[in-house]
């Protein structure tokens, strides 16, 4: 015999022989019927375990046709959990009041008499819900990237011109809904963007839920997007909720935008126009409330070509458009962002700040920095951690050419004879390939001869 599709129901009710009567209806969906006659019997038990369904009772006092015991405790219930599925018990034609329970959050209702049938699809419907809830909640919780900043992660440095406009940008757009285009090269800073316009934003409580569109596999876009139903592909075995709707009430940003193949263009479009996603394999559209940041490495030349970008979705996602300058094009920042990067790996990698020699700093404020402030940033930790006792020199720095790589390149990244632990080679080739191309992803992709996304799961498992 299968067991009852759904957990716990509380029937709250001062009539004995409906709470009888209920419980033995329910029993058959539900491994635990919980009955009382007054709320202050069962409260503790909803407080802790937090049910599938409430069957709540208008009126509890003898004699009592006002509902305001049952909307009292409807009130109370919806504190304890803003999600709970509260089903209202009404006496017969207490359309007001029903009216009312729902207006104050109820689920749904049933009047008395009531037949058996009407009580279980009522019921079964509401649990369902229930268990809705408790699934997009989990999925919010694996997906979303709450917009704190993390304990070590980089704030938005740099106060040159170009940086200073961008800056602007944000405090101007931040506090509304305006969907917001980043553009500018690898490793600028697009994400901290996105992050700082959240935080200054009216749904920074809520979540902020990344995308990273360029390290998600063409096949797999739409059901991570959109969500699907179970039975839509071949490996889809339960309902999954998409990270559209995962963002419902916050923010998505959705990095590398540029990778969102042409076949699914129109389906983003249709969802930020109508604020409504249809998950894969389902017929209904789900509401969602969401304020979407899109960022992209493209050049405007290259997003303005239909062959890459549709444009009827560009102008729905440039209401406001923030340009970050390339490192090369603000070099008054670099020693800030060094002294920044400096401090974070000495507390990370527990040792004295190193100090940095007059002859490094100006051989790193020259370099033209084709990786940005991510190349940057790598550099001053490598720095860290294998500096000695004296000043940081010039020599301390890969600042070397970021063309080709050259044999002697290669014969530096190759392993020692005893060591050919693959991992550590894996690591040490993936790091050069990066380096080599400026942390350019797609280049280095290219040069290690895998596609973006295996780049990028080969930098997450080493931490790069």
């Amino acid at each position: 015999m299968a067991p009852p599709p759904f957990d716990l129901c509380v029937v709250i009710d001062d009539d004995d022989d409906i709470l009888i009567a209920t419980a033995l209806l329910l029993r058959g969906l539900f491994a635990e019927v919980v009955t009382a006659r007054t709320p202050d019997e069962v409260l503790p038990v909803i407080r802790a375990r937090r049910p599938d369904v409430v069957l709540l009772d208008a009126n509890f006092a003898r004699g009592a046709t006002d509902a305001a015991e049952g909307l009292a405790l409807l009130d109370t219930l919806l504190r304890i959990d803003a999600e709970m599925v509260v089903v209202m018990i009404t006496a017969h034609a207490g359309v007001n009041v029903a009216v009312e329970a729902m207006k104050r959050g109820a689920t749904d209702f049933v009047s008395k008499p009531w037949s058996n049938e009407r009580l279980l699809a009522t019921v079964r419907t509401a649990a369902t819900l229930r268990r809705s809830r408790r699934a997009v909640a989990t999925e919010r919780a694996r997906t979303a990237v709450v917009a704190q900043p993390v304990a070590g992660s980089t704030p938005l440095i740099g106060d040159a011109p170009g940086m200073a406009r961008v800056h602007a940008l944000i405090g101007r757009a931040g506090p509304t809904d305006a969907t917001v285009l980043v553009l500018g090269e690898n490793g600028t800073g697009k994400e901290l963007v996105a992050r700082a316009l959240h935080e200054q934003s009216l749904r920074a409580a809520r979540p902020m839920v990344t995308v990273d569109l360029g390290a998600i596999t063409a096949e797999l876009i739409d059901s991570e997007l959109f969500g699907h139903v179970k039975g839509a592909f071949t490996d889809a075995r339960a309902d999954r909720i998409g990270r559209i709707q995962a963002a419902d009430g916050g923010t998505l940003f959705l990095d590398e935008i540029g990778n969102l193949p042409l076949h699914l263009q129109p389906k983003l479009l249709t969802a930020i126009e109508q604020r409504q996603v249809t998950p894969v394999g389902a017929n209904r559209p789900v509401p969602v409330d969401i304020r979407i940041i899109a960022a992209t490495n493209m050049t405007p030349l290259m997003l303005r070509d239909e062959r890459h970008f549709r444009q009827d979705l560009l102008f729905r996602l440039n209401t406001v458009e923030i340009e970050l300058p390339p490192l090369r094009d603000r070099r008054g920042d670099i020693p800030a962002l060094i002294a920044h990067y400096l401090a974070l790996y000495a507390r990370r990698y527990n040792r004295a700040p190193p100090e940095i020699s007059l002859a490094a700093m100006t051989a790193l404020v020259a370099h033209d920095w084709p990786g940005n402030v991510r190349a940057l940033r790598h550099a001053i930790e490598r720095a860290v951690i294998l500096a000695g006792d004296a000043p940081l020199g010039p020599d301390d720095f890969p600042l070397g050419s970021t063309g080709g790589t050259s044999p002697t390149v290669r014969e530096a990244v190759m392993p020692p004879v005893d060591d050919l632990n693959l991992d550590r080679v894996e690591r040490r080739l993936v790091e050069e390939a990066l380096r080599t191309h400026g942390y350019n992803i797609s280049s280095a992709a290219g040069a290690l001869g895998l596609s973006r996304a295996a780049l990028y799961r080969r930098m997450e498992k080493y931490g790069l």
